[in-house]
């Protein structure tokens, strides 16, 4: 299968998406450095070659309508990671956070059903290797600081603002 890879600009930052030749996205973030991507993909699904393209279709316009302010337009990308059962339970909860309703490391262990793990729950965070359209950046600590983002606070902190004046 063929594994389409593309860089757009955004207000924030060039963002870089990988795509399998089924339109999942395979991993994403704020960079231009396909390297650094790649190796975000679970080995299972780690391709053997990328094909640059200008354009993913139905991807590159959900990611250009949300940094316009179409906050919904991720919503329907489909995504496809592979780890163990919590953290992939953990980032189909993470795409149920509405935009501008960030919640804390706890409450997303608690969405989750382990209300007790919420070092696993940082963990789905952190592993998240398809930012944006796996929302970890709606993530925040208990007392509504930033806490980490693989893409830097000053991009977590952007998101958040650009999602809560949307709402």
């Amino acid at each position: 299968m063929t594994t389409n890879i593309s860089t757009m600009d955004t207000p924030i930052g060039p963002f870089t998406v990988m795509v399998d030749g089924d339109g999942a996205v395979l991993a994403s973030g704020w960079t231009a450095d396909t390297d650094k991507l790649l190796a975000l993909v679970s080995r299972s699904l780690r391709p053997a070659q990328l094909h640059r393209r200008a354009d993913l279709g139905p991807v590159t316009a959900a990611v250009l309508a949300y940094h316009r302010g179409e906050l919904d337009a991720i919503d329907a990308i489909p995504v496809r990671q592979r780890s163990g059962e919590f953290l992939e339970h953990a980032w189909d909860v993470l795409r149920a956070i509405p935009a501008g309703a960030p919640v804390s490391y706890t409450g997303l262990a608690d969405k989750a059903g382990r209300p007790a793990a919420v070092r696993a729950a940082a963990s789905a965070c952190a592993r998240n290797a398809t930012a944006l359209f796996v929302p970890c950046h709606r993530v925040v600590r208990g007392d509504g600081t930033l806490g980490g983002f693989r893409w830097g606070l000053p991009i977590k902190r952007w998101l958040l603002d650009h999602e809560s004046a949307g709402h």
